[in-house]
């Protein structure tokens, strides 16, 4: 009799520890199934605070200061009627193939191709203090200016008026990440790592590629951008 009862004692705590063990894996599932989505858009940094938190919009200041590494830095002003009528446009009018943009994180090199023609190459200031993406990335949306900031302590910035701004997004990077191509007014040591994450351009060359690059239309992607390499 005794035998019984400890037999079925045994199965008893068999079960339990079965049901323990099956509970405890249907919790780590739904832990992960709800956390896993939310870590893989954390891995995405934020490469203009503004568009984390907001949608990106067209602004322009008058008479502004900036702040670049956490100190005051003089604005250009923007004018708009007179930079319409001087803006030039690479290529021709008549498209001669796929417009597709590259950029070589190695050795800091933006290359702009229609078809098999290379219509400009210029060197960019890619990731310093937060990494650019690599992949295959579309333009979302372009702005003439726009305002960004980002970055803390000694690299914070907020900078009005940043020129020709093309932002891009892709399977490493969601539009709301803020990752752009755009002028460059606070330095001039392009070739060499100095952003946040953006592409920064010579500001006579993303207001070329501006003009030239196409955003969304009727249904149709916006231009293609392609970035790789590593940086050194």
């Amino acid at each position: 009799m005794r035998k019984k009862v400890r037999r079925r004692k045994n199965n008893d705590d068999i079960q339990i520890t079965i049901v323990r063990y099956l509970v405890g894996l249907i919790t780590v599932f739904v832990v992960v199934s709800f956390l896993y989505p939310r870590i893989i858009t954390k891995k995405v940094p934020c490469a203009n605070t503004i568009s984390c938190k907001e949608t990106p919009k067209f602004e322009i200041e008058t008479n502004a200061t900036g702040i670049y590494n956490n100190k005051p830095i003089n604005v250009p002003n923007i004018y708009l009627s007179q930079d319409e009528s001087v803006n030039p446009v690479l290529g021709v009018k008549t498209s001669r193939g796929e417009k597709h943009i590259y950029v070589n994180l190695a050795t800091q090199t933006l290359f702009a191709y229609e078809g098999k023609n290379l219509i400009l190459k210029t060197p960019v200031s890619t990731g310093l203090w937060g990494k650019t993406p690599t992949g295959e990335f579309t333009i979302w949306t372009k702005f003439r200016s726009t305002r960004m900031s980002g970055g803390s302590g000694a690299d914070y910035y907020d900078l009005p008026n940043i020129p020709y701004v093309m932002f891009f997004y892709g399977d490493n990077a969601p539009a709301s990440s803020g990752f752009s191509l755009h002028g460059t007014y606070w330095h001039n040591n392009f070739g060499h790592a100095m952003s946040h994450g953006c592409v920064n351009m010579k500001t006579t060359d993303a207001g070329k590629i501006f003009e030239w690059a196409d955003g969304p239309t009727n249904g149709s992607k916006g231009t293609k951008i392609t970035i790789f390499g590593e940086q050194s």
